[in-house]
């Protein structure tokens, strides 16, 4: 399992899978060289937590606040049109090497675009990776101010592109009450613009299909 793949299966939706696969992750991210205290703190707790509490955290976080969306494009374009172009362009870019989005998923969908960079060579990824970064490092910040150990996620993958980190630390988790006040909510819903990237790269088809994260069981 490469980096990117493990990285992308920790920003899914928390199945039993998933918790049952998390011994294979953590391996797969210690010989990357990507398991630091904030990424091993986020393992152990997912390990750690009952499976509903789990479930319902990330549907607090990447579900219900637009601020967090795992939806690359809503950072980028919102609701305008250019939305669908760039969706177009990107889906394009999956199916020049013989890709495409399982289930109903979108193709901005974070976790399918980490799938996509697994399966292109290294320099590609960190050059893709480079065209994401904003967006990567103003979600892990986020996160980090919530007191989000998905944070470190993100760390994980700015730091495999070769880009700076995060520029928060893990703040202590804020209360249900704090998490529900009117200022909570505000910031939940502000989203800054941010550049996405070039035009897609033309390449040779490869026969792969993406797993559908993004579908609800």
């Amino acid at each position: 399992m490469t980096n990117h793949r493990a990285l992308a299966a920790l920003l899914a939706y928390p199945e039993q899978d998933l918790i049952d696969a998390l011994p294979e992750l953590r391996r797969a991210l210690a010989g990357a060289g990507r398991v630091d205290s904030q990424l091993g703190a986020l393992l152990d707790e997912m390990a750690r937590e009952d499976l509903v509490v789990l479930q319902e955290r990330y549907v607090e976080l990447f579900d219900r606040s637009r601020a967090l969306s795992l939806h690359l494009f809503e950072h980028v374009h919102g609701e305008s049109r250019d939305r669908g172009q760039a969706m177009v362009d990107l889906a394009r870019s999956y199916a020049s090497r013989g890709m495409q989005v399982a289930g109903n998923e979108l193709p901005d969908y974070l976790p399918a675009f980490l799938e996509f960079l697994s399966l292109v060579s290294p320099a590609e990824a960190r050059g893709l990776t480079g065209e994401v970064a904003d967006i990567l490092r103003s979600l892990g910040d986020r996160l980090a101010e919530r007191g989000s150990r998905y944070a470190a996620v993100f760390g994980a993958l700015l730091a495999a592109g070769g880009e700076p980190g995060l520029s928060k630390r893990i703040a202590p988790r804020a209360t249900p009450a704090e998490e529900s006040s009117p200022a909570a909510i505000d910031r939940a819903w502000m989203d800054a613009p941010v550049d996405f990237m070039d035009a897609p790269r033309p390449a040779a088809p490869q026969p792969v299909k993406f797993y559908p994260n993004g579908a609800r069981r």
